[in-house]
This record gives structure tokens, sequence and C-alpha cells, in this order.
């Protein structure tokens, strides 16, 4: 037995579940990988490092969760079971509506421009969307900060960025959005090991057009801000651990430190 379900993993995290019809017409399901999935180290049955995203927001008891930028939905998705986790195992109370009710809300803004790389989830009877209810905003993060989250006064306990991921992108986004972080509020980048990318090799998953210097933006924020001593900062690199396998593209978690 393993900690984790397997099943449940392949078949709502790590994949899209599609129905076709066959040559009879009749209708199956196909499981599709959810696209991107390979710059978080995620496999068929691993969430790579997905899983600190979800023991962050299990640890920190996180209600409102922000993910900027989300090609396949996987980061969100993750933050939606982690806050319904919270609830079953009896530390969030009341009402358990997915982002209605006592248990908090994940909101995923993306502007859908192309941008970066396509979403497959703009539809909403796509499987992300009609399986895990994201509060989506289909605009660019610096809209969507002044005209819904300041406005609404929305404070922000676990924050996802992996929108543009140019330097300037990445620093306007840290820069709007950590000042709605809540007292103990969470930052992860997405993107940040430089050696990633020196080092990747195209595959069926990772084709040569997916990858165009994605790093370079997030890895130079993070340098920057190791002067800063606002901020407690931590890198999760596992690129190059075991050569063979999938690895992150790197995932850096920020906290303001403590007076």
């Amino acid at each position: 037995m393993t900690l984790l379900n397997l099943d449940f993993l392949r078949e709502n995290f790590t994949h899209n579940q599609v129905t076709k019809k066959d040559v009879n017409n009749n209708k199956y399901i196909e499981h599709v990988k959810v696209p991107y999935r390979w710059t978080h180290g995620a496999t068929d049955l691993t969430l790579g490092d997905g899983l600190l995203i979800y023991s962050i927001i299990h640890y920190m008891r996180a209600k409102t969760v922000v993910c900027l930028g989300s090609g396949g939905g996987f980061v969100p998705r993750i933050m939606t079971q982690a806050r319904v986790d919270l609830y079953d195992s009896q530390i969030f109370e009341g009402n358990r509506d997915y982002n209605w009710g006592d248990i908090g809300v994940t909101y995923v803004v993306d502007a859908a421009n192309g941008v970066g790389g396509n979403i497959d989830w703009k539809n909403e009877d796509s499987f992300f969307r009609k399986t895990f209810f994201p509060r989506v905003i289909l605009d660019t993060t610096e809209n969507a900060y002044y005209n819904h989250f300041v406005k609404e006064d929305i404070k922000i306990d676990y924050l996802h960025i992996d929108a543009g991921h140019s330097y300037e992108d990445v620093k306007n986004d840290f820069e709007l959005y950590s000042k709605i972080l809540s007292p103990n509020g969470i930052i992860s980048i997405h993107d940040t090991d430089i050696s990633f990318e020196k080092e990747y090799i195209v595959t069926d998953e990772i084709k040569s057009d997916d990858h165009q210097e994605i790093t370079n933006g997030p890895y130079q924020l993070i340098q920057e801000l190791k002067e800063n001593s606002e901020w407690e900062i931590f890198n999760f690199f596992n690129n190059g651990i075991f050569k063979s396998k999938p690895s992150s593209t790197g995932l850096t978690i920020l906290q303001r430190c403590k007076n």
C-alpha cells in the first residue's frame, strides 16, 4: 500500500478524462496527460513538486489560494484538493462546497492569450473546471490584481506565481500580490532552477518549443530577493538527483521573516 491513492492521482491530477466513442459508437473514457505537468516533475503516478504545494497548503491551513498562470490546471487542482482534504480530516468545518462554502476558494488567473503557452481548460465543461470548480479570472495578472483582488479586499493565504516568465513579469506579479498576503501567507514561484534549462532533454512530453528560457526571469528574481532581508527563501530543486527520471523545473518557497 501507499499513502497516496495512485489510481485517484492518475485519474484526476496527472491526467484529464476525455469522453470518446469507439467504432461502435460506444462511449469510453480516455486518460490524456495534463499539459505542462512535466515542468513539475510529475508523471502518471507522481505529483512531483505538486506534493510540496499540497503539503504546505494542508499544513498552513490555507483557505484562499491563488494560482497565477496555469496551462493545464495542474497546480490549482492540487490546491483545491488540499482544501477539501482539510475539511475531510476535520480541520475545516461548516459547508464543504468547493468554492462557495467554508473551506475557502481556489482562484486561477490567466490571460488565455497564448503567450507563454496555451491553456486547455478555458471552456467551462473542461475536465479541470467541471471537476474542481475553480474561480477563473481570464485577464492579465495586473488587471486581476486591481480589478478583483484589491476591490474585493481579498487576502491570500497561498500564492503560486507561474504566469509571465520574463523578469519584468515575474517581478511585477511578486511585488503586487505580495502586498495582499495574509499574515502567515506563503508564496511559491515556479521555474526557478536555471540548471534544468541547461540540461533538459526533449521527450514525448517535453516538446522542443515548450521550453524557451522559462527559468531565466524567475531565477533572476530569486537571486535578487536573496539580498532582501524581508523574505525567507527556500529552493526545492531536484534536477540531476536521478538523471534518468523526470525532475521539476524548480519551485521556490517564500515567506516574510517574522520579527
